[in-house]
């Protein structure tokens, strides 16, 4: 969609708005991600720091990622009401300063303040961003919210490797200034360069959603807390089936490199293959094809599990873009951002809590029971799909 007509304050443009949001919701998506998983490679450079215990340190994972999840509601509220754009730019600037204040804290303390601050603020990014793009692309919004969706994978990747470089040369405070001004020049882009998004109280869109109320949102919301729980609980599980095969420490980093990129990728183009072939048959796909390459990755030699962990990435990530591409057409056509929060705040909530009730059945059970109810968990999903699918407006598929 190279030009979209649309009505922003009291003027009635034809202008490259489409293709803006999404650049602007991109940057901004690749950096609250990136914030996210950056944690990853400073916790153990806090343990040593700060002299924490393992408990200690999820605690302060889980600070962020309670901010992260528990405010993804209000946020969506609070765009209704003071304007989607503008909690945007103070969200992303809050998280960086979250970061700042994290590299002055001179104690733990500091330190869990500064990360509450920061998961918090980044509630911001997931409804506001999504509910953009969807507003700015309308009907044809399944591809570049998977476009979107992809983007968060690159900031997951460019952080860590980013803040890995700076620690060599420099001291862990000095790296998260950098990366804390990173944020807020993300923040001034924004500002200067994101369009004003249409549907909250201070303006309207000529757009309304083809099948707006239509219903079946709690379903959409189920199978996207089943999604999550299984992509977190396999991912929990596979650095020690690996192991349990003869793999390597290096040789389990390779691995779930090779996840990632095919998470990546899935993200990518299963939103634009959900706008060809339909919702219903690219998530029955994605979750059979997940379940399926589980079972494969537990029976199979090690070599052969490394040649299927791509193709796993994709079918375990892929579902993900079509589940967020629905959610606007299963939710009023003034409530998409609060669908979006809601649709949120189950994911990440369940991406949380899931890896704790599988950890549970492994203890129980054995690793490898515990990982193929992963795979069971998949196929639940799909009689799910085919309830939903009366509730989707008619697939329309394209060349």
């Amino acid at each position: 969609m190279a030009q979209s007509t649309a009505v922003y304050g009291h003027h009635h443009v034809t202008t490259n708005i489409p293709a803006r949001t999404l650049s602007v919701a991109c940057l901004a998506h690749a950096l609250h991600d990136g914030y996210t998983d950056l944690m990853y490679v400073m916790l153990p450079v806090w343990q040593a720091d700060f002299g924490l215990s393992y408990v200690a340190l999820a605690s302060l994972r889980g600070l962020y990622v309670g901010g992260l999840a528990g405010l993804q509601l209000p946020v969506g509220g609070l765009a209704e009401r003071c304007g989607a754009r503008t909690t945007l730019v103070l969200g992303t600037a809050v998280a960086a300063a979250g970061y700042a204040l994290a590299g002055l804290s001179g104690g733990l303390l500091g330190l869990c303040v500064a990360l509450t601050v920061s998961g918090c603020a980044s509630s911001t990014q997931h409804p506001i961003a999504s509910g953009a793009v969807s507003r700015a692309y309308q009907n044809n919004r399944r591809g570049p919210l998977g476009v979107y969706n992809f983007a968060g994978d690159l900031g997951k990747s460019a952080f860590p490797s980013t803040i890995s470089l700076l620690l060599t040369f420099m001291s862990w405070r000095h790296a998260l200034w950098i990366i804390s001004g990173v944020g807020i020049a993300v923040a001034t882009a924004i500002a200067l360069f994101m369009p004003r998004i249409a549907g909250s109280s201070r303006s309207k869109t000529i757009y309304s959603p083809v099948s707006a109320g239509r219903g079946g949102f709690p379903l959409l919301f189920l199978i996207g807390v089943l999604d999550s729980a299984v992509r977190m609980g396999l991912l929990t599980f596979l650095p020690f089936l690996l192991k349990a095969k003869g793999a390597s420490v290096p040789t389990v980093g390779i691995a779930l490199a090779l996840v990632f990129i095919g998470g990546a990728g899935g993200k990518f183009s299963c939103g634009w293959l959900g706008a060809r072939v339909g919702v219903l048959w690219t998530v029955v796909a994605t979750e059979a094809g997940t379940a399926a390459c589980i079972v494969a990755v537990l029976v199979t030699p090690l070599t052969v599990s490394l040649g299927l962990l791509p193709l796993l990435g994709v079918m375990l990530n892929g579902t993900s873009s079509v589940l967020y591409g629905t959610v606007p057409e299963l939710a009023s056509t003034d409530r998409t951002e609060r669908a979006f929060a809601l649709f949120y705040t189950g994911t990440i909530g369940s991406g949380a809590i899931a890896p704790i009730i599988y950890a549970i059945l492994g203890d129980e059970l054995g690793i490898n029971q515990a990982t193929l109810t992963t795979a069971l968990t998949a196929l639940a999903i799909l009689p799910l799909a085919f309830v939903l699918a009366p509730y989707l407006a008619p697939d329309k598929p394209r060349p």
